[in-house]
């Protein structure tokens, strides 16, 4: 899908208003939430590539908290997006 801020999708059915952006920078993806009820996040966070989220899991996991930052960030739809 696609809006004004770009291309995205919905990384939770429970809340559809939700939405992952996703772009290519430099050869490697990036990711950004916007939720439109915390506009904050959009504001004050900017792209995230996909291995500095990788690198975070590998820290959740190690600390081992049940938090798992992949669970928003879904490479395979991104990219299937972004091929389009």
């Amino acid at each position: 899908m696609k809006d004004a801020r770009g291309v995205y999708y919905t990384p939770s059915l429970q809340h559809p208003e939700v939405r992952m952006y996703v772009r290519e920078n430099g050869g490697e993806i990036e990711f950004r939430l916007y939720n439109p009820d915390e506009p904050i996040i959009w504001e004050k966070h900017p792209w995230v590539p996909y291995g500095a989220i990788e690198a975070a899991a590998v820290m959740f996991r190690e600390k081992n908290t049940d938090r798992n930052p992949l669970a928003l960030y879904d490479l395979d739809i991104a990219r299937k997006l972004l091929g389009e």
